[in-house]
């Protein structure tokens, strides 16, 4: 057997322990009236929330983080025949290795259970380093991109470098996923989603944000603000949703048409 063959078969059998992995642990309850799966995938529980009736391509929105929380999005997309996806990378704070285990669970939701080859990212807080992160890295992988009051710089939070009052903790575990040796390599790591954004402007990424304007934990003015600066500049799409005098939280919007409606209008 040559080299090339191989490597194809080692693809082969390693794509299939991964389904016959997820399959022996799968378990079907329901969530909001709506079959919930859960399986592991590359050693992460993970779930999917299938739609009454699929629409075409099977669509599907990936919440990287906070499932289950404010999902008024997520259930108006089930209505639309969207799929919704959770892996759960807690601590994680869309590191390297975080993506890496994305990777794979992008690799079994559109080969395995054959969703769209492109998804919507969700990012709600520090979910916002996952979804921008990874788009980064897979733009041509991404239909559009939600993020609600989302984390863009780690220096902000959880490092608390400028005005909010940051997590000493969350900041030390993510030193330590990152591989940080030092503060200072922290201080200057540069793969930021503010830092990061030439990717997804070439793809034609579009996004939407919901934040609050008196947000004092992800000061939008240190996170997505610098964002929707930087990405315009670049000739991206970017609509951001200001919530006068909201704080963190709540997230999302009581009634999310406006939401739904922007990532329907970019398939």
């Amino acid at each position: 057997m040559n080299r090339r063959s191989l490597f194809q078969l080692t693809t082969i059998l390693l794509a299939a322990l991964t389904l016959a992995t997820a399959q022996a642990e799968e378990t079907k309850s329901s969530w909001q009236g709506y079959d919930r799966y859960d399986f592991t995938v590359d050693g992460r529980p993970c779930l999917l929330v299938a739609p009454k009736t699929p629409a075409e391509g099977n669509p599907w929105i990936w919440r990287t983080e906070f499932f289950d929380a404010y999902p008024q999005a997520d259930l108006a997309l089930l209505e639309k025949g969207y799929h919704v996806a959770y892996m759960d990378m807690q601590n994680m704070y869309g590191a390297p290795v975080a993506l890496d285990h994305m990777d794979k669970y992008y690799e079994y939701l559109t080969g395995t259970r054959g969703l769209s080859p492109k998804c919507v990212l969700e990012g709600f807080s520090r979910g916002g380093l996952f979804a921008f992160n990874w788009a980064a890295r897979h733009p041509d992988r991404v239909a559009s991109i939600y993020v609600d009051a989302p984390v863009c710089d780690i220096k902000s939070w959880p490092g608390g470098k400028g005005k909010g009052p940051g997590s000493k903790g969350d900041w030390d575990l993510c030193k330590q996923v990152y591989d940080f040796s030092s503060e200072g390599r922290a201080m200057a790591y540069r793969r930021n989603p503010i830092d990061n954004l030439k990717p997804l402007a070439e793809h034609k990424v579009p996004i939407i944000a919901v934040c609050g304007d008196a947000d004092e934990v992800v000061p939008m003015d240190e996170n997505i603000l610098i964002v929707e600066q930087r990405y315009k500049k670049l000739g991206g799409e970017i609509k951001i949703i200001a919530k006068p005098g909201v704080g963190h939280h709540p997230h999302s919007l009581e009634d999310p048409k406006e939401i739904v409606d922007f990532i329907l209008a970019h398939p």
